[in-house]
């Protein structure tokens, strides 16, 4: 069980460090390296939710922009809008 954990951490790792966009691989890379340690198991399915929605989606979330979509909001969510990204 614990390898699976470590494996699916890896994974979400990688998955939020090359999104597409390089301001977005930087933004949630950091935010997810940051807080993967943090997270249970039901919050490491929830981050797996929320690495699926496009990058544009979650910019516009961050940045309090408004945005057309249906997102379930988790407690990633108010994680990562509280998040406060360091260079």
């Amino acid at each position: 069980m614990n390898n699976e954990i470590n494996n699916l951490k890896k994974r979400l790792i990688y998955r939020s460090l090359y999104r597409g966009t390089k301001e977005m691989d930087k933004l949630i890379g950091s935010f997810v390296q940051s807080n993967i340690d943090k997270f249970d198991d039901i919050q490491l399915k929830e981050l797996e939710k929320f690495l699926d929605i496009d990058d544009d989606t979650l910019y516009k979330f961050y940045n309090g922009l408004p945005f057309e979509t249906n997102i379930v909001k988790s407690g990633i969510f108010k994680l990562f809008k509280n998040f406060e990204y360091k260079k």
